[in-house]
């Protein structure tokens, strides 16, 4: 290690590379929660040529380097472990270019993703693409790891956002594309592989993202159901009624909202209790008609049945405190013992088989454990936790098999927006079948022959017998 941390050090001087003490504790753990790792040396690269050097000189050692976006990630893809070089893409921050006619905006891979909504809504436009840690993500990241969010239903994840990438590859080798258009069929369009591959096949330096009109009129309400199936009739019928409108349609489980008005103390929002508390945004224009059919739109819903109570918001308090409900999870922790924390996609016609065998598998185990269910059921993600008195890494790995089992049963994957990193990668199996990892390996072996980036995430470390011929293999060169 010393000798390729020298090499570093020669070419790109001690400033882009840190060793010891000099790595910043925020680069020894992401937000998966394992034990911090400090990285052999982090490197701090400035702009895409210093990428590739950087890459050149740990693929002719033969050296892991794991990428580092925001360290928001929950599966363990950015976390170091021992023996690898991190590479941080902090300093690739900026806004490039807001093209208002092509409807664009072109941003370094290091950029917050508040900053590029900032930059768009400056521009009187929008980003599709929205999470809770939206501060402090990166877009780079979002795009590694294909991420979803709040308005999925709407403008689909990452992948559907993105229209051109820079990618350097293992070797140091620059790939670019940084199309504008949304019809480019001119042979393999190869930045969609690298759109969730979580850094294994190559480091993500610059983001073409679409752009869009700012929604106008935005209604919001909370609702109560009785069941999922009713919440699915009620997603069905305003869609079809308001074809285009919705933009969230976020469900609460009855655990869930017992949690956010008992231990965390928010208001309760009805009389009686729900088995779903939904909580629904549509955009539905600046003419006051639109409030009006939103008004009446639920009102319909509740005469027949299927809807026993709504609120609509009439001020933008009205929707913040709508969405306090939704986002108090992030703070489940302070008021709840530790527990597994899981992101799944279930289909929808599994949804209710899976929460009940959720709630049966925890009860016959761990009868004082507390079962939480929420998501954005219309694209079939929901987020599961188990809160457990005395939770350890056993406990830990008990609850997990029987998530990820209930998972398998119904046909859903064990992920839907956070990617598969070191902590999904035993369970992968169970949404992926072996001809298919096969295919995974056979791309990771063909992009990266000396697994360089990212080992040992999403899929098992692989063979390496083929090292001493590829290192004598001649310099990369950009692309593109």
């Amino acid at each position: 290690m010393s000798n390729v941390i020298a090499a570093l050090v020669t070419a790109l001087g001690a400033d882009v590379v840190r060793t010891g003490g000099n790595i910043p504790a925020r680069n020894h753990a992401d937000a998966g929660g394992q034990v911090p790792v400090p990285p052999d040396a982090l490197l701090l690269p400035r702009n895409t040529d210093e990428v590739s050097t950087c890459l050149r000189i740990c693929h002719s050692f033969a050296c892991p380097v794991v990428p580092q976006g925001g360290m928001t990630g929950l599966a363990g893809g950015a976390h170091p472990r021992h023996g690898e070089i991190a590479l941080s893409l902090e300093r690739l921050v900026g806004i490039e270019e807001v093209d208002v006619e092509s409807g664009t905006l072109t941003a370094l891979a290091g950029t917050p993703l508040a900053t590029i909504q900032a930059a768009a809504e400056n521009a009187n436009l929008m980003c599709g693409i929205d999470l809770g840690a939206r501060g402090t993500c990166t877009i780079g990241g979002n795009v590694a790891t294909n991420a979803g969010g709040n308005q999925v239903l709407r403008y689909g994840m990452t992948r559907r956002n993105v229209l051109g990438l820079e990618v350097v590859l293992p070797d140091g080798q620059v790939l670019r594309s940084l199309n504008k258009m949304l019809k480019n069929n001119a042979g393999y369009d190869w930045t969609q592989l690298f759109i969730g591959s979580e850094g294994t096949l190559g480091i993500i330096t610059r983001v073409v993202v679409a752009l869009y009109p700012r929604p106008r009129g935005i209604q919001s309400a909370l609702c109560g159901v009785a069941s999922f199936s009713d919440a699915l009739a009620v997603l069905r019928r305003f869609d079809a009624l308001m074809p285009g409108r919705l933009l969230v349609f976020e469900a609460m489980w009855r655990e869930y909202m017992e949690v956010a008005t008992g231990q965390f103390g928010l208001a309760q929002p009805f009389e009686d209790g729900f088995e779903l508390t939904l909580l629904l945004e549509a955009a539905m224009g600046d003419d006051p008609s639109g409030e009006e059919a939103f008004a009446e739109t639920l009102a319909s819903f509740m005469e027949d049945g299927t809807l026993p109570t709504a609120i609509i918001a009439r001020s933008e308090n009205d929707r913040r405190r709508f969405w306090s409900y939704r986002e108090a999870n992030y703070e489940f922790g302070r008021v709840l013992p530790k527990g597994s924390h899981f992101d799944v996609s279930i289909p929808l016609g599994r949804m209710s088989d899976a929460v009940a065998l959720l709630r049966e598998g925890v009860a016959a185990q761990w009868p004082d454990a507390i079962p939480i269910v929420f998501g954005h059921i219309a694209d079939s993600n929901i987020h599961i936790a188990v809160y457990k008195p005395g939770f350890d890494d056993m406990i830990g790995q008990a609850i997990n098999e029987v998530v990820y089992g209930i998972v398998a049963e119904v046909g859903g994957s064990v992920s839907a927006e956070h990617g598969i990193g070191v902590l999904k990668r035993p369970y992968l199996p169970l949404s992926r079948s072996p001809s298919e990892l096969a295919f995974m390996r056979s791309i990771k072996q063909a992009v990266d022959p000396l697994n360089i980036l990212n080992r040992g995430r999403i899929l098992p470390e692989s063979d390496r017998s083929n090292v001493t011929s590829i290192l004598s293999a001649p310099a990369p060169a950009i692309i593109g």
